[in-house]
């Protein structure tokens, strides 16, 4: 991938917007996601970022399953290993770096949550085929895409790749800016 391609992901001195106490105002981790998270589930975190929706899924699974916090950037990484250093957190988010072409999990998953990221897909329609290999039976994807980088259009677009691919659409919840769909298998 070439420095270009590489600068429309959300570089990792930018990671205090996306981790704040401001934040948790408007898109309150809990709240989004209480109807999905179940305790013993494995949940991927892809675009984990530095680790908002991460460390807050781990805490609702309450002591059971786990967390694969996924991103491209291990500085993003380094961001989550940092925060739980030392907590019980550290034995229930195992964390995992992808590359650009591949999120290369391999262990099947409960919960896919891709929170403002899918946007940043370069092949979308592989990136979903790889979310579908490794999703359980009755397993769900929660998509979760900013207004402002993503069109109504570009969204309707995405949600029929994913028809096409053979997901089902269970709902499309209220999440604050932001457009969303919940898939399943």
């Amino acid at each position: 991938m070439n420095k270009k391609e590489q600068t429309h992901i959300c570089p990792v001195w930018g990671a205090g917007g996306l981790d704040n106490s401001i934040r948790k105002w408007v898109q309150d981790p809990q709240k989004i996601l209480k109807p999905y998270i179940k305790e013993g589930m494995t949940v991927l975190d892809v675009g984990c970022g530095p680790g908002y929706f991460s460390v807050e899924i781990a805490k609702m699974l309450n002591g059971t399953g786990k967390v694969i916090a996924a991103d491209v950037q291990e500085g993003m990484l380094e961001k989550i290993r940092n925060k739980i250093k030392d907590t019980d957190l550290e034995q229930r988010i195992e964390l995992h770096k992808s590359d650009y072409e591949k999120i290369g999990v391999v262990e099947k998953v409960d919960f896919v949550l891709t929170f403002w990221m899918i946007h940043e897909v370069k092949n979308q329609k592989k990136f979903f085929e790889e979310l579908s290999s490794i999703l359980k039976p009755n397993g769900l994807i929660f998509i979760v895409e900013p207004k402002i980088h993503v069109t109504k259009k570009a969204f309707n677009k995405m949600v029929n790749m994913l028809k096409e691919g053979g997901f089902t659409i269970i709902e499309g919840p209220k999440v604050f800016f932001s457009r969303t769909v919940v898939v399943g298998n």
